[in-house]
């Protein structure tokens, strides 16, 4: 039942600048996910898709972008697969890296579908998609290759994907196909932005973001839309999604708008 709210004194629900949204536990095209959307009664603008890393869960990304919600995007918070609620499911003999690479390619091969479904649940409007870290990955490739992708932020993440540790051969060939350093130039003219720590441990600026932006800034170059390529380092920020950083991506999905 969808109850009227006084915009004076609203319901004890979420709350984003006063703005009520909801937050609903889905299971979209079998994937687990939260989703945190307008207040019931109010229109759905947007889908935003966003991928949190590995080792972590949806549950982790409650709350980072419900700015968005409350603007009116239906929040979409997956489990990566292998992750969360699908952390039973990981093939035997994987090492780390591999085991990484396993969540990214099933969660990319999965990303139509649910995009279907919350299109399907949350109407036909434009979608975005956020990911930090290995959801950076997904991020990027999904930059690439779902034309429904309408705007894509990659954070504290690399497209260089050099993995010396790599033994299966399906993974590897994944990584060839899709590796943002050989394929920048199939992500434009989707509207991307970069945002690295500038004391990341995990993907130190000159070995990741650096090569990552150079590739990017050549591919939108030539196109002649670089000016839908935004990037910005954190100083002092370390593989975390940071306050600032937050902030700029939220200004980077709503530009125009």
């Amino acid at each position: 039942m969808t109850r009227a709210f006084h915009p004076g004194d609203p319901h004890a629900t979420p709350l984003v600048g006063g703005e009520p949204y909801a937050v609903e536990r889905q299971v979209l095209a079998g994937v687990p996910c939260l989703v945190e959307r307008p207040a019931p009664g109010r229109e759905v603008r947007a889908v935003c898709v966003v991928y949190h890393g590995a080792w972590a869960a949806k549950e982790g990304k409650l709350g980072v972008y419900a700015a968005l919600a409350a603007w009116g995007a239906a929040v979409v918070l997956p489990d990566a697969a292998l992750h969360g609620e699908r952390q039973g499911a990981a093939p035997p003999g994987l090492n780390a890296r591999e085991f990484v690479w396993e969540s990214v390619r099933r969660t990319v091969a999965e990303a139509p579908a649910l995009l279907d479904a919350a299109q399907a649940a949350y109407g036909r409007v434009p979608v975005w998609v956020v990911g930090s870290s290995m959801g950076g990955y997904v991020a990027q490739t999904l930059a690439r290759t779902e034309a429904r992708v309408a705007r894509a932020a990659a954070l504290i993440t690399s497209g260089v994907w050099h993995e010396p540790e790599m033994r299966r051969p399906d993974l590897q060939a994944f990584l060839d196909r899709h590796r943002p350093l050989a394929h920048a130039a199939d992500a434009v003219p989707t509207p991307l932005f970069l945002g690295s720590g500038g004391a990341d441990p995990v993907f130190p600026l000159d070995t990741h973001h650096a090569p990552t932006l150079a590739a990017y800034r050549a591919a939108y170059a030539s196109a002649g839309r670089p000016d839908v390529l935004r990037e910005t380092v954190y100083p002092g920020v370390g593989h975390y999604t940071s306050r600032r950083m937050r902030d700029d991506t939220l200004a980077f999905l709503l530009a125009d708008r």
